[in-house]
């Protein structure tokens, strides 16, 4: 099946160029077009129904008419010359309010949106008077805006609903400031587009020159990186079709994500074959390089298959996760993951095909003998010294996992930069009131037979709920149209996004509600705090689940790839050994030395994922290459220190365009994504350098061919490629 594909990919290369080149730019196109259709922003979304804040939730929807895309705006108004507010002042601020909830504002159309494709979030805002400062120093109004909040359509609504509110008070005297939800969004959005364009110049121009320093060619720095940001928005785009056939809804990072893995991943995948494809020509210089490309696609494709679908079914186990957000994004890489599959089969072999030698211009390579250099070095070692190797692997590895003592998991959400207008906003309103008025923790209760409530049973829970530690005040409870649900709003004494918010909602809050409702009543929290708190819940149990599933699946299938039992024992203490340590590292880095509350609470997963899935590509490739040395014949060691020297240069040269992909995530201004950036780029780089190249060889040197028992001699391996 593989040789087929990718003989008919070497045999017509200008025809699958030009289908790639057509249906993936479209499809491409389409999917960034049409991916704000299907992200939902909404965390308490993706908990399933048991928890109490998804129970919150549908009383809201259901009761209140709470939409899951509305995107809260607190407006603060205050004198231009900072004292309290006057009569006439109030009372401009309410005729201001009512005129914005009376007036459409149109969605103002950029170039990153295409009419007909695009949302269109043109609306008629709802604004209304939320409370004043004690001291009378401003007011605030609270506003809804409906849509993606992530869209930048979506922000420029934002942007132009700003500009009015600001010139309306303007023409008052008044001075504006806007704080929560949606403001901080947009906010956060703007102060990380210049870092994050600069960062992804950088990470562009890093793998263009690491191929330009290794290939000594143009084409083969920058084939690769075309070719693979096309087949990378293709899949993207296919994720998104997808979930519009299917009524996925997706979270907003996973598109993100979905770019970041398949540019590494795939530029690794294209880096293996251009290895062995040079290699191919200096051994066979008369023969035509068509012939070559065929033979190489053939037998690298083999390996990129198996590495390929390690990744799928690491991923697919995600689809054992109780959190939505998990669930999602398994299905979503695994698709990606497979698009650059069939890629990698088909227009990466073809691009071989039409380039040929040419590939490699200008540099000489191709006429001159190959050096050994540090590769050979390398390999050497590993064969002659083995058992040091071994030891000297481990003992780094188990140094770092040492970090792992001691971890505690982070459930902040990153919150504002400081430096931002919504920021300081925020800050003024902690000046006077509970730093939670702006993102209020609520309090839903029902009769359970849908009875009417009586307002007056209410009173002692809302006296408990004002008591509970970490409250600051409790707002008067509201009631829906049919008097059946009623809505007490508490305002927290702390940031609803901290970590001590969500240990106020789990302890103190939660439990003054289960005290104090009366019997035949019962009562959900729900709220930014509360949503966290059983994220942390959700994320806590999957973890327990996900990591042996996965394990197994990926024991399974290399047993299956490798037909060995040895061999995939091998690869998965290696690849579990360097998670603990990549684990172990960052709660070093970040949380003893960095001092911040502890690590991001999806790191261990995805770092687990992406390490043992993405590491294992290295693995399964010089497993790959061990045994079909080791199949020549001759001392197994020698064996080994070939299959370094041939195989280190694409091991390290991909280790590091993929680390540095990753690397990327490390400077952005979020503090989970600097942890997940970090972590898997360390994480990267040691299952390339500490893992394949030298611990995977150094114990395939000790064990010799009994590393691929029960199969004798590894016999025959070359003949399936």
């Amino acid at each position: 099946m593989i040789r087929a594909l990718t003989g008919f990919s070497t045999r017509r290369p200008w025809r699958v160029i030009a289908v790639w080149a057509v249906v993936g730019v479209f499809v491409a196109l389409m999917g960034q077009a049409l991916v704000f259709r299907v992200t939902h922003t909404d965390s308490a979304g993706f908990l399933p129904r048991e928890y109490d804040a998804a129970a919150a939730l549908r009383i809201a929807r259901e009761k209140f008419g709470a939409e899951p895309d509305a995107d809260a705006v607190t407006v603060l108004v205050a004198r231009r010359d900072g004292k309290p507010l006057r009569d006439a002042d109030k009372k401009r601020v309410q005729e201001v309010a009512r005129e914005l909830s009376a007036t459409r504002v149109e969605m103002p159309w950029t170039d990153e949106q295409i009419p007909g494709l695009s949302e269109d979030y043109s609306q008629t805002p709802r604004v209304a008077p939320a409370m004043t400062a004690p001291d009378g120093s401003f007011a605030l109004l609270g506003a809804r805006l409906l849509g993606n909040s992530t869209d930048p359509g979506m922000h420029s609504l934002y942007r132009a609903f700003q500009d009015r509110a600001q010139q309306e008070f303007g023409e008052a005297g008044l001075r504006t400031g806007f704080t929560g939800g949606l403001a901080d969004t947009v906010d956060r959005a703007d102060a990380e587009k210049t870092t994050q364009t600069v960062v992804g110049l950088a990470m562009v121009c890093l793998i263009v020159l690491i191929n330009v320093f290794v290939f000594r060619s143009v084409l083969a720095a920058i084939v690769p990186l075309v070719a693979v940001s096309v087949v990378g928005g293709a899949a993207a785009g296919t994720v998104v079709g997808a979930a519009l056939l299917t009524g996925f809804e997706l979270d907003p990072g996973t598109p993100s994500m979905i770019g970041t893995v398949l540019i590494g991943i795939g530029v690794d995948y294209f880096l293996f074959l251009l290895f062995r494809f040079r290699e191919e020509l200096r051994r066979r210089p008369q023969e035509h390089h068509r012939l070559v490309a065929a033979d190489v696609a053939a037998r690298v494709g083999t390996a990129v298959t198996s590495a390929a679908l390690t990744i799928v079914a690491a991923f697919a186990t995600l689809g054992v996760a109780t959190f939505g957000q998990f669930r999602v994004l398994g299905p979503s890489v695994a698709v990606s993951v497979l698009v650059m599959l069939v890629a990698s089969l088909t227009l990466m072999p073809a691009l071989l095909a039409v380039t040929g030698r040419k590939m490699f211009w200008p540099s000489r390579a191709l006429a001159k003998a190959e050096r050994t250099g540090s590769a050979g070095r390398t390999g050497e070692l590993v064969a002659r010294r083995p058992l040091l190797v071994l030891v000297a692997s481990l003992a780094l590895l188990g140094s770092l996992a040492v970090g792992v003592a001691g971890v505690r998991m982070d459930f902040g959400t990153g919150g504002t930069p400081r430096d931002t207008a919504a920021a300081a906003t925020a800050r003024e309103i902690a000046g006077a009131l509970p730093p939670g008025v702006s993102d209020p923790t609520t309090v839903y209760v029902t009769a359970d037979d849908g009875r009417a409530l009586d307002p007056a049973a209410l009173g002692g829970l809302h006296r408990a709920v004002s008591k509970a530690a970490g409250v600051g005040r409790v707002a008067a409870p509201v009631f829906d149209a049919e008097g059946t649900a009623a809505r007490l709003d508490a305002y927290l004494t702390v940031d609803a996004q901290s970590q001590h918010a969500r240990d106020i909602v789990v302890g103190p809050l939660r439990q003054a509600v289960r005290e104090a409702t009366p019997a035949g009543l019962t009562a959900h929290v729900g709220g930014t705090a509360a949503v966290f708190a059983d994220v942390a819940t959700a994320v806590d149990r999957d973890l327990r689940t996900v990591f042996p599933v996965a394990a197994a699946l990926i024991a399974l299938i290399l047993m299956v790839l490798l037909r060995s039992l040895a061999a995939p024992v091998v690869l998965l203490l290696a690849v579990g050994l360097c998670f603990a340590a990549t684990f172990g590292a960052s709660t070093l880095v970040f949380q003893h030395i960095g001092g911040e509350p502890g690590v991001n609470f999806v790191l261990p997963l995805v770092l687990f994922l992406f390490v043992v899935a993405l590491g294992t590509d290295y693995n399964i490739l010089i497993s790959d290459r061990l045994r079909e040395e080791m199949a020549r014949g001759g001392p197994a060691r020698a064996a080994v220190a070939r299959a370094v020297r041939h195989t280190a240069p694409a091991v390290a040269t991909a280790g590091v365009v993929l680390a540095a992909s990753f690397g990327s995530l490390a400077v952005n201004a979020d503090p989970s994504t600097r942890q997940l950036g970090f972590a898997t780029a360390l994480g990267i780089l040691l299952s390339a350098f500490v893992v394949s190249l030298l611990l995977v060889p150094a114990a395939a040197a000790l064990l010799g061919r009994g590393m691929w028992w029960p199969v004798r001699g590894a016999r025959g391996r070359r003949d399936e490629t």
